[in-house]
């Protein structure tokens, strides 16, 4: 007949095949030659029948045999590394994105702007302070054919749904990060590009000296994407009629920051500094978010009244914008990977008059775009 369902678990769908026919447990159970007790440990999973049994039921119910057993679904599982700035505190169980950089596997958790996109894994324990053990819920061939780039723009996102929508075979993964961070994350070899827009207040130049700095003794080149407006997301309507830096000092005015070591927080403290408006007398300033998007949703749901950020995302949010400088958005990348087909792709996508439309659209200039700055060797 069959055997304790302890010993090979099985999902059984006998019954819900059977209620879709309009069978009674009586009628199924004469129609396979079995008693209705036999059938009612089956449907409950209690009983695992034999393949004699398991043939006569799903002949009984027009069906194949995997239509109503199959083996329960069994997902591998892989040892990641926690990438570098997620906190070591975090426990499992939770989402999570596997990228393969070089010779190591990484993971990083899904939460903020990529909380609703899909996870590559779950990360169900750990092993030591950085390492995790994940079980992986899509191909494992996503995980090394995976481009990982760090930065604030959320042009980048856009740049990888364009890759997809030309079915090239490289998956872009956006890790939002400060451009700071993001240097950083390429020094520890951890991402595959980073993206920056680093004002340097003592050359104005930009991005290069912080490049030579973070990268120190790694070739790189260093490409352009776009540039954009750099100034203060203020509300819809900017109701408390702000026009300089200083109105940020009134005792009406709420602001809201950016975390240190990204690029609009560095041109907001410069600029300040220049202007002679002490950062104690504003109003909100030790009140920081991470990410452009961020700190666009805390204005545009009425908690400060401005904040540093770019143009095309106050743009996106409906907000004023009181421009301050222009900045040039640029992608770094290791010498060693101009030449993979990815890196290639990529560069290829960035140039091309859709993506460059579409920025466009969104507020960006993509005058220079692709052109390449500097070989640091």
């Amino acid at each position: 007949m069959g055997r304790r369902a302890e010993t090979l678990p099985l999902q059984v769908r006998v019954r819900e095949r059977r209620l879709a026919l309009g069978l009674s447990q009586q009628e199924l159970a004469g129609r396979a030659g079995l008693s209705r007790q036999a059938l009612i440990g089956i449907e409950a999973g209690r009983l695992v029948p034999s393949v004699a049994v398991a043939l006569r039921l799903a002949r009984a119910l027009r069906c194949r045999v995997d239509d109503l057993f199959a083996l329960p679904d069994v997902h591998p599982t892989v040892e990641a590394e926690l990438g570098g700035g997620v906190p070591a505190s975090l426990e499992p169980p939770f989402r999570v994105w596997l990228a393969r950089v070089g010779p190591r596997l990484l993971a990083w958790p899904l939460a903020g702007a990529a909380s609703d996109e899909q996870a590559d894994g779950i990360a169900r324990e750990r092993r030591g302070e950085r390492r995790l053990v994940v079980e992986l819920v899509s191909d494992p061939a996503e995980l090394e054919r995976s481009l990982v780039i760090a930065g604030c723009d959320p042009a980048l996102a856009v740049l990888g749904a364009h890759l997809r929508r030309a079915g090239r075979a490289v998956r872009v993964v956006w890790l939002p990060q400060s451009s700071l961070q993001a240097l950083r994350a390429l020094a520890r070899g951890e991402v595959h590009i980073a993206g920056t827009h680093l004002w340097d207040p003592a050359t104005s130049e930009y991005n290069l000296p912080a490049v030579r700095r973070e990268l120190a003794g790694r070739p790189v080149a260093v490409v352009t994407l776009s540039r954009w407006a750099e100034g203060l997301l203020l509300a819809p309507g900017n109701p408390k009629g702000i026009r300089e830096l200083g109105d940020l000092a009134r005792p009406d005015v709420r602001i809201v920051n950016r975390e240190t070591g990204s690029g609009s927080r560095l041109v907001f403290d410069e600029l300040l500094r220049r202007a002679g408006v002490e950062p104690a007398a504003l109003s909100g300033y030790e009140r920081e978010v991470r990410g452009h998007r961020a700190l666009a949703e805390v204005i545009a749901s009425g908690l400060a009244d401005a904040g540093p950020g770019v143009w095309p995302v106050a743009r996106s949010y409906g907000l004023d914008f009181l421009p301050l400088m222009e900045e040039r958005y640029d992608l770094v990348i290791p010498a060693e990977l101009l030449d993979l087909p990815a890196v290639r792709d990529l560069l290829e996508l960035a140039t091309s008059l859709p993506f460059r439309r579409e920025l466009e659209a969104g507020g960006y200039d993509v005058a220079s775009a692709g052109t390449v700055v500097a070989r640091i060797e």
